[in-house]
């Protein structure tokens, strides 16, 4: 065969690779840089670093069937907690009492295939009721984000499930100061708002525009609620559910296999921004989960808030939507898509005029 033969071959036979295929091969590829960040000069101490990062919770009572791979369907409970303990005291105010409730709340449905997500968000003013939780014992009609307070991690997931019906794989929870470091480790992250953003309690101020935000404004961001819409935390989940996207967007864009030290970088933030349940709590666990999840790109996702209504008993508090809630928890179960009755009664963005 002619030179010009066999280089045409080649090119015939590469594009005949399957897309999947080649998926793969850059998934082995981004493995391989790893490995030779990992088996560089000074690995041993910077596999020791990331490692020593994670903190974990136990909460393996409360999960099913918990495990470091992804496989198959897959809920994930995500918590932002609200505590300002340490550096969250001077990024996001307040009393610096010792205790902390869940300020975000979403739960991360992955599909069967690992093609797609649907993330919701439980709005944190909703009555809802607790299950008991060790020494303390169950209420009714008490506020979501009071189960993180009263038992931690491990109410707040049985909370959840009874509220839900869904059972919960994994378990992720980040505070203030850790959201903004990773962030920053990321090299900021990019939102759009079609009006004036001026907020004096979260110290956000953004005129009508693209803004590219560091790691202190994209907290103010997800976090603001007064110097936007009418002022509501249901306005405020939409804004979160918009820098999630940004930051997925942003993570694809990112080209860690060339950079190492990036890598690397981002590694250490994000190890040390992030609790986990104790399935999760290695560098080689989390590596196998993120891969497992790597085929999910941030247009495979669906970002929702729970079907809800202003409380009979309190119009400052919510309550669950009847049947909208119930058909979307059914929904997810059933590991279908947003019902199309959810679709229509979401919010809009009020950064989106």
């Amino acid at each position: 065969m002619s030179s010009d033969k066999q280089t045409k071959h080649r090119r015939a036979v590469h594009k005949r690779i399957p897309t999947r295929r080649r998926r793969v091969l850059r998934v082995v590829a981004l493995c391989a840089g790893a490995a030779v960040l990992i088996g560089g000069a000074g690995a041993s101490w910077a596999y020791w670093k990331l490692n020593a990062n994670i903190r974990t919770v136990d909460v393996s009572a409360e999960l099913s069937k918990p495990s470091a791979y992804a496989k198959g369907a897959m809920n994930i409970l995500v918590l932002g907690s609200d505590s300002r303990s340490g550096a969250n005291g001077k990024l996001a105010g307040g009393a610096t009492d010792g205790t902390a409730r869940s300020d975000t709340a979403m739960v991360v449905h992955v599909n069967e295939a690992h093609t797609a997500a649907t993330v919701v968000s439980i709005p944190r003013d909703t009555l809802v009721d607790r299950p008991a939780c060790g020494s303390t014992g169950a209420a009714r009609g008490v506020m979501f984000n009071s189960a993180f307070e009263v038992g931690g991690a491990s109410c707040a997931i049985k909370t959840v499930e009874s509220m839900t019906g869904l059972d919960m794989n994994h378990y992720v929870e980040i505070d203030f100061s850790g959201f903004a470091k990773l962030i920053d480790a990321l090299g900021g992250a990019d939102v759009t708002t079609t009006v004036d953003i001026n907020d004096t309690q979260s110290g956000l101020h953004l005129k009508a525009g693209t803004h590219h935000l560091g790691g202190d404004q994209a907290l103010a961001f997800v976090r603001t609620r007064h110097g936007v819409g009418d002022g509501s935390d249901l306005g405020r989940i939409e804004l979160q559910q918009e820098m999630v996207k940004s930051i997925l967007k942003q993570v694809e864009n990112l080209n860690l296999f060339g950079d190492p030290t990036k890598l690397y970088s981002i590694a250490d933030a994000a190890t040390g921004a992030i609790t986990t349940d104790s399935s999760l709590g290695s560098v080689n666990s989390l590596l196998s989960f993120a891969q497992g999840l790597k085929g999910i790109k941030s247009t495979d996702i669906t970002a929702v808030t729970m079907p809800n209504a202003a409380a009979p008993s309190d119009p400052n508090r919510l309550v669950a939507l009847e049947p909208q809630a119930t058909e979307l928890w059914a929904a997810l179960k059933a590991d279908k898509p947003v019902p199309g009755s959810v679709v229509k009664l979401q919010q809009k963005n009020p950064a989106d005029s």
